[in-house]
Parts: structure tokens; C-alpha cells; sequence
């Protein structure tokens, strides 16, 4: 297929059955995998009408900060649904990421991330597995809001939000009974973050309840990790925050086989998107070496997506069948390859055997269509009620010492305040800090009212003032609450 023309792309069917998709071939190796992965399509026959768009590093350096072409944004809502190449994102700093910008401006909440093993033809130590990661897709680290507040401190940004959790954990629990799963797994590091962590960790709780026909557990991540790596036969949907998600799901896909086997999708309520999970491998771009199976997997679910899981099963029973008779690109390739090939070819050998089923996988049946729609139930806000504030401080002077930071701070408070505790990287230090504790230049200030009458904005600002009357520079601060009579803030950890 031509991703640079929006025609029918299949002649044999008329116009008017033709799904309308949005189609990006990405960067890297992303126009070589999308060709390959339409060629497939096409000759499948799937029912599609693609249009393209821009999207990635040509748009960025266009001085598109986004790096989604304007007219692109019409294009993805009248279609609701978006093949993806990879797209190349700078570590370290550059322009921000499109997968990001495109889940969060698109309200992709959920994304869907299969793994499973094709053993003995893509070695594996683990020929059973069979998983699916639902990971939250818009908020957690990856709101990428971050801050460099002192000379030696910079800061990043958790935020989760009570319906961003409801929502994907309902979906989850729904995709389960939707695709005959038994069992949903909850991971989080609540024994950390015991706000933000804690909260996916009690919304899991909540939601499991209404589920009594599925199994559910909740693990701390880190552990679930090395079970997940050591044992995945011991999963079957595994739903999980934003940036351990994305951890989480390149393992499995590993330890299936291949990251570069691994297609997902990314599911809002209007809109849909679907890509690999490999990156853009700006190394191997057009040198014909790229396996596009990611994005043919990837393809498979947007077509299911669509209402056209036929045509989708015939793609992956005819990719199966390749696997079996051991066409293989270098990636994969090992004992049980016979032919080892490129891009192009490996898409040709799928087109060949369109129509054959595996003989020793299992067979892939076409699925209805999977819209799974999620509604996040109301609740009544909680009565808040302002009762301190942390102030942060970059205070570097008289070697550090604790003692000599509180007694100026305790200059600044009057009757109405007391100075609870100073923190520093998430330690108290004062009252009663220990010696050896290494601080930095970034401390954590808390002050609590202790005033006859309730605490207002402006209060907080007075105190402010004097904080910097006794000369110390607050580089930001915290409101402290509390929510129905309920804390909203941790304690400083003391020893």
C-alpha cells in the first residue's frame, strides 16, 4: 500500500465499507516496517482506507514543538484510529516526547501490551507465557513536569489522579472478561509512595470487589518484576502505573522472545492508537534489516479494534505459519531458522502463505470487535481543610548544619506556627537528626498552625515574608491538608 495517498487501498471493495485509519510511518525504521506492515494488510484484504499524517522528527525540526503536524490533529479525530510507526525521541533533553503528547492530548488512558511466547521457533526460557500488561497511559512521572530547584537538586513530578486509576484498573478487569482471562494483578510501590501508590493500590481494592468471577492480587513492583521475569506463567493481565508499565511490558516482551515482536494499543474513548513497542533503531534504517512483526502485531489488534478480526486472524495465522517454516529476520533468528531474510521479503513469505494456518502454534480465530468502554463512578469531594505548609529551601551555609537552620526558621515562626521538622532528600534531620546523615543543599521545612482560628492563604504568605526577612531563599512550596479529617501529606521519616 502507498501511505502517501488517501484512496481505497482496496479495489475489490467498495468505498463505502472501507474504515478510514490515520497512518504515520514514524522515523527511523518506520516508513521501511509501515510499508512492509500495509503491504500485508492489503494483500489480507483489510477493509481499510488509510490517510497519512505527520508525525515525529521531521515536524519537530520544522519547529512543530509537538511534532504532530497541525492538520493532523482533524485527520485523528475524524478517523479515531492511528497506526504508528516508531518515532525517534532525544534522551536527556531535546524536544519532548510524541508518544507522550499523542496518549495525553488524545486521552489514551490505557495501553494494552500482549506478550506471549512462540516457542521452539523464537527461543524463549519460558514457552507457556502467555500475558497481557494494561499500563496507564496519561499522568505518573511520564506528566513530565520537572523542576531543577537548587544548585544540586532537580525534581520530577508524580501525580496520579483517583479516576486515572479507576479508569484503567476497570479496563483492565473488563478486558479480562472480555478476552476470557482469569486473573488481574495489581503492581505498585505502595510501601513507598503510600499517597500516590497507595492510592492505585486501594482503587485496585475497590474496583476487584465488582469483579467476583476474576482472580485478583496485588504485588509491590519490584518483586513482581523478578517473578514476571522468572515466572510469567504465573500472569495473565497485569495492570500497573504509567512508568512501570513501560518497564514492565519491554521485559515480558523480552523474555517472550523479542521486544521486537510486541505490537500495543493505546485505548481512549474516541480514539485509538496502535504501534510497536520497539523504538525508531535509528542504526539499522534503511539498510532492510528491521523485523516488522511489531507493527503487524500492532496492526492485528487496530483491526480487531475496527470490527475486522477476520481479516486479522488471517495476518497472524499466515505470520505463524512463517515463524513455523523458519523465515526468520536476524533478530529472531537460531536453530530452527531456515531462511534468513530482510524487511521486505519476511512481509513477502507472510503474504505467500495468507490463507495457511500453523501446524504446531496455536491458531489465532478472528475476535469480534473489543470497544471496551469504561465510566469512572462519581463520588463526593472531600471536605479539605488547610492545616500547614512545607516550605523548601536552598540553604548551603555553616556546613550543613541541621540545628543551625532550624534556629533561624524558628525566628521566622511567631505564636501562631510551630516548626514540626526539617527533611532533607525525604529524611528528618531536625529535631534530633543523626550525624551521619549526608544532606544536600535542598531541605524540606514544615510548618504547622497552631492559631485559634482556621489558616488562610494569606497567612502562609506572611510566613513566607519572614522566612526570607531572616535571609533564606524558599525555592517552593506545599500546602498541607487534610481530607475528610485525613492527612494529605506523609510524615517525614524519621530514624
Amino acid at each position: 500500500m502507498n501511505t502517501t495517498a488517501s484512496h481505497p487501498q482496496n479495489a475489490d471493495a467498495p468505498q463505502s465499507t472501507l474504515t478510514p485509519i490515520a497512518v504515520a510511518p514514524g522515523d527511523g525504521i518506520g516508513p521501511e516496517i509501515m510499508g512492509a506492515t500495509l503491504r500485508v494488510l492489503e494483500a489480507a484484504g483489510a477493509r481499510i482506507e488509510p490517510h497519512p499524517v505527520e508525525v515525529g522528527q521531521e515536524v519537530y525540526l520544522r519547529g512543530v514543538s509537538s511534532g504532530v503536524a497541525p492538520e493532523a490533529w482533524e485527520v485523528l479525530r475524524r478517523t479515531g484510529v492511528l497506526l504508528k510507526g516508531p518515532i525517534t525521541t532525544p534522551q536527556g533533553g531535546g524536544y519532548k516526547s510524541v508518544n507522550v503528547t499523542l496518549r495525553k492530548a488524545m486521552g489514551l488512558y490505557a495501553n494494552v501490551r500482549p506478550a506471549r511466547a512462540y516457542a521452539p521457533f523464537v527461543a524463549t526460557h519460558h514457552p507457556g507465557m502467555d500475558l497481557v500488561i494494561v499500563r496507564e497511559n496519561e499522568e505518573d512521572l511520564y506528566a513530565g513536569i520537572e523542576h531543577r530547584q537548587t544548585d544540586e537538586v532537580y525534581q520530577c513530578l508524580k501525580l496520579v489522579t483517583r479516576d486515572g486509576c479507576e479508569r484503567v484498573i476497570r479496563y483492565a478487569f473488563e478486558y479480562a472478561r472480555a478476552h476470557g482471562r482469569r486473573k488481574v494483578t495489581a503492581m505498585s510501590k505502595d510501601n513507598i509512595m503510600k499517597l500516590t501508590d497507595g492510592l492505585f493500590h486501594r482503587v485496585f481494592d475497590e474496583v476487584a470487589r465488582e469483579y467476583p468471577d476474576l482472580g485478583a492480587d496485588h504485588m509491590i513492583v519490584d518483586i513482581g518484576a523478578a517473578r514476571l521475569g522468572a515466572r510469567p506463567e504465573a500472569f495473565d493481565v497485569i495492570v500497573t502505573l504509567n512508568l512501570y508499565g513501560d518497564i514492565l511490558s519491554d521485559i515480558a516482551s523480552e523474555v517472550a522472545g523479542s521486544v521486537g515482536l510486541g505490537g500495543s494499543a493505546n485505548i481512549g474513548q474516541s480514539v485509538a492508537l496502535f504501534e510497536a513497542v520497539h523504538g525508531s533503531a535509528p542504526d539499522i534504517a534503511g539498510q532492510d534489516k528491521a523485523n516488522p512483526s511489531g507493527l503487524l502485531n500492532a496492526a492485528a489488534l487496530m483491526l480487531t479494534h475496527i470490527g475486522q478480526g477476520d481479516v486479522a486472524a488471517r495476518v497472524l495465522n499466515a505470520w505463524l505459519r512463517t515463524l513455523e517454516d523458519g523465515i526468520h529476520t536476524g533478530d529472531i533468528a537460531g536453530e530452527h531458522t531456515t531462511q534468513r531474510v530482510g524487511t521486505q521479503a519476511f512481509a513477502q513469505a507472510i503474504i505467500d502463505r495468507l490463507g495457511q494456518m500453523p501446524q504446531r502454534l496455536p491458531a489465532v480465530s478472528g475476535e469480534a470487535a473489543s470497544q471496551i468502554q469504561v465510566q469512572v463512578k462519581p463520588r463526593p469531594r472531600a471536605q479539605k481543610v488547610l492545616v500547614g505548609v512545607d516550605v523548601f529551601l536552598e540553604w548551603w551555609e555553616a556546613d550543613r548544619q541541621p540545628d543551625v537552620l532550624g534556629t533561624q526558621l524558628q525566628r521566622a515562626a511567631n505564636t501562631d506556627w510551630k516548626l514540626d521538622m526539617i527533611s532533607n532528600r525525604g529524611v528528618k534531620v531536625w529535631p534530633q537528626g543523626l550525624p551521619e546523615t549526608t544532606c544536600s543543599d535542598h531541605w524540606r521545612c514544615r510548618f504547622l498552625w497552631q492559631g485559634a482560628r482556621p489558616l488562610t492563604h494569606a497567612d502562609v504568605l506572611a510566613l513566607l515574608a519572614r522566612v526570607s526577612d531572616v535571609g533564606l531563599d524558599f525555592v517552593k512550596t506545599e500546602h498541607l491538608y487534610t481530607f475528610d479529617g485525613q492527612p494529605g501529606y506523609t510524615a517525614g521519616q524519621g530514624q
